[in-house]
């Protein structure tokens, strides 16, 4: 149709999605052969950035762990591994997170696309729950010297324009728990427009 091949240079996130979403029927296939409920593992790092394709690994009916963040969940699985004694864990707790959709030379991680998971829970709070504006935000991370200013400012930036262009991804995205102190899903407890602005006023005050 295009009349010409796709390349991972010019049509990465279309290479990606095409994987993730010709999973999907297979798996809804065998959950009703066999008459099961089928589960995503979103969580609430995800929703936040849109970091899912939507009809692709976001399939299920259920989202048990889309109220809890990231770095919650990997923090809770080294804990369990020891606590709750399941070793089988350590094969998990291995691995870095990582899409596996680019190639493999690619070395692709979700915190090389992102930003550190905890820096994320981070901003996530001071943004959504705290409703801090992307200047606020950046003020008091930066006073933690956990990370060099001007790579803070571009998190912060990549945070508030991914949530913004994102809000129609959470609206279709599994019925999730609360389970938090606050989560993302619309249905339950975070309305935020589809149609909105993209805190563009807001980030120019950043950039100064």
């Amino acid at each position: 149709m295009l009349e010409h091949p796709l390349t991972w240079e010019k049509h990465d996130i279309t290479l990606q999605n095409i994987q993730a979403r010709s999973r999907s029927p297979i798996i809804w296939m065998l959950a009703n052969i066999n008459n099961a409920l089928l589960i995503t593992t979103s969580n609430r790092s995800e929703g936040d950035v849109g970091y899912a394709t939507m009809d692709g690994d976001t399939s299920g009916s259920i989202a048990p762990i889309a109220g809890v963040d990231k770095h919650f969940i990997q923090q809770w699985l080294l804990w369990a591994e020891i606590n709750l004694e399941q070793p089988g864990l350590r094969f998990v707790n291995s691995l870095i997170p990582t899409a596996e959709l680019r190639p493999v030379e690619k070395t692709q991680t979700d915190e090389k696309d992102l930003m550190p998971y905890w820096l994320l829970v981070k901003i996530e709070n001071l943004a959504i729950k705290d409703k801090k504006s992307p200047l606020e935000v950046f003020n008091i991370l930066v006073k933690e010297n956990e990370t060099e200013a001007s790579l803070l400012k571009s998190y912060v930036d990549k945070f508030f324009k991914m949530w913004s262009r994102n809000q129609w991804k959470r609206e279709r995205l599994a019925p999730g728990f609360h389970l938090d102190e606050f989560n993302v899903d619309p249905k339950t407890w975070c309305r935020f427009p589809i149609l909105n602005s993209g805190f563009k006023n807001e980030l120019k005050k950043l950039e100064n």
